[in-house]
């Protein structure tokens, strides 16, 4: 019998995924144009930043909502720009590369609590909005640094832990909530307090970055602010923000379909939540249950479906279900899987589509 490794099945998931993936949306178009279909939302910023940094473009009007970004992507295309010319090109292969790894990890990860990992990855991969994998943002990087930290989390690894968890905070402000998580872990795990000090690393980025910006505008919370500025993300009561999306979510308007699609990822990311809480996974649950704090408590849904990306522990909590009950994950793949080649297609075509 012929026993497959399970990074070799992840990242066959992955390379074959994203090679399909090119297929469909390659299709009819010239490579130029092609790279400029991922040129889209947030890619522009991120690349904004890597080319001209946080005050943007010179001789253009300085956009505000720059500082929302962590600088980790930003610098990662910097250093891939010295051999690849393309800004977008440079792009997907930052996210090609971090994929991989974040694939691997994720199976790692499942297959160490028993479950299958290329399940895990599968499901991840045939999520709606698995197209922000591939694209230009920070996704993959993030995952590349959280998966691999969590993972060295659960075998006790702590200083690596909390090193690949500082990557994590260089990348998304999401870094703030997986230290979070990981002191819950080290407490629920009675490690040696000797250790302890290996938790404060992961906020270390967090604190670095707030003092560069505080050193260029003088605001302590610049990324927030950014936040604000440039998409209106003040703070509002869930009920506020649950009536605020419902409302945008009935009208007639191009952006309508993607506020019905922030009230399903609301709906999936508080289910997720009560499934980690009625498991008692602790640690899992404040990682996941802070993120959805955070975004359901601004002044209206933005990019919780997307969100759900990065839980990764829901990911692995799948993949034991669907180990016991392969046909979850059939029924799963028929459902969600055309979604995210039509989630896919309106991202290249410049349609908000996350």
């Amino acid at each position: 019998m012929i026993t497959r490794s399970p990074r070799l099945d992840a990242l066959l998931l992955w390379f074959g995924s994203r090679a399909g993936l090119l297929v469909v949306t390659l299709l009819g178009a010239s490579l130029g144009g092609y790279l400029d279909g991922w040129r889209k939302w947030d890619a522009t910023l991120f690349i904004t930043i890597a080319q001209y940094g946080y005050d943007g473009e010179p001789g253009k009007p300085v956009d505000d909502g720059l500082p929302a970004f962590f600088p980790g992507l930003p610098l990662a295309l910097r250093a891939v720009h010295l051999v690849v010319p393309d800004w977008a090109a440079a792009g997907l292969l930052v996210s090609l590369v971090a994929g991989a790894v974040a694939m691997v990890a994720l199976s790692r990860l499942a297959e160490a609590e028993g479950a299958s990992g290329w399940m895990a990855v599968a499901a991840l991969l045939l999520f709606p909005m698995a197209v922000f994998l591939s694209a230009g943002y920070s996704e993959s990087l993030f995952l590349a640094f959280a998966i691999p930290a969590w993972l060295a989390a659960r075998q006790g690894r702590w200083p690596a832990a909390a090193l690949l968890a500082a990557g994590a905070s260089g990348v998304r402000i999401t870094g703030l909530f997986l230290a979070a998580a990981l002191v819950v872990e080290f407490v629920a795990r009675r490690d040696s307090p000797r250790r302890a000090g290996w938790l404060v690393v992961p906020f270390v980025p967090l604190v670095t970055y707030s003092l560069y910006q505080y050193d260029r505008t003088g605001d302590w919370l610049a990324w927030k602010h950014a936040q604000e500025a440039g998409w209106g993300r003040d703070f509002a009561w869930p009920w506020e923000a649950w009536r605020t999306t419902w409302h945008a979510a009935m009208g007639s308007d191009d952006y309508a379909a993607a506020f019905r699609m922030e009230i399903v990822g609301a709906v999936v990311v508080v289910a997720a939540l009560v499934w980690l809480l009625v498991l008692r996974r602790w640690s899992e649950a404040v990682y996941t249950g802070t993120q959805a704090a955070a975004l359901m408590t601004s002044a209206y849904y933005l990019s919780i479906p997307r969100s759900l990306l990065l839980w990764f522990p829901l990911w692995v909590v799948v993949a034991r279900v669907t180990t016991r009950r392969t046909w979850v994950l059939v029924l799963y793949a028929a459902i969600s899987g055309p979604l995210m080649l039509l989630n896919a297609g309106r991202y290249l075509s410049g349609a908000w589509a996350g």
